[in-house]
């Protein structure tokens, strides 16, 4: 009784969204996700942004978490409105500089892995890069 399993996760970075996501919807103001360095460098990025107020690592005994502190703006209004997974490990999606799409006319940032590490659509389009489109927030 109450033993911990783990569970394998064929898309780490889309169950990273989906956890954030559903703490969104139910008003939590952290979130737990097992850590990775492309984990922390979304996280990363998601703070810089504005979508996340704070995130930390945690050293555990099973494993390393990664404890993200959601924003909430005004009474329970959370920055992140929407997360939307894009490229996966069935289907990756690719795209050079001129094809860096815009999100929500520039409201929301698109998520890229580059050659120069984990960055916005904006900064990578600035560097004159392309890359893997991870995901969007707004």
């Amino acid at each position: 009784m109450g033993t911990k399993r783990s569970t394998v996760v064929n898309d780490p970075i889309g169950d990273m969204l989906t956890r954030l996501r559903n703490a969104v919807m139910v008003g939590h103001d952290v979130v737990l996700v097992p850590v990775s360095r492309t984990k922390i460098a979304v996280s990363r990025v998601l703070k810089q942004e504005g979508f996340i107020s704070d995130y930390e690592v945690l050293r555990g005994k099973p494993q390393r978490m990664i404890r993200l502190h959601v924003k909430y703006v005004g009474k329970k209004e959370a920055s992140v409105k929407g997360v939307e997974r894009v490229s996966r490990p069935g289907l990756r999606v690719y795209v050079k500089r001129g094809e860096i799409p815009r999100v929500y006319g520039g409201l929301g940032i698109a998520v890229l892995s580059t050659s120069k590490g984990i960055m916005t659509g904006q900064q990578a389009w600035k560097r004159h890069l392309g890359g893997e489109l991870l995901c969007y927030v707004w």
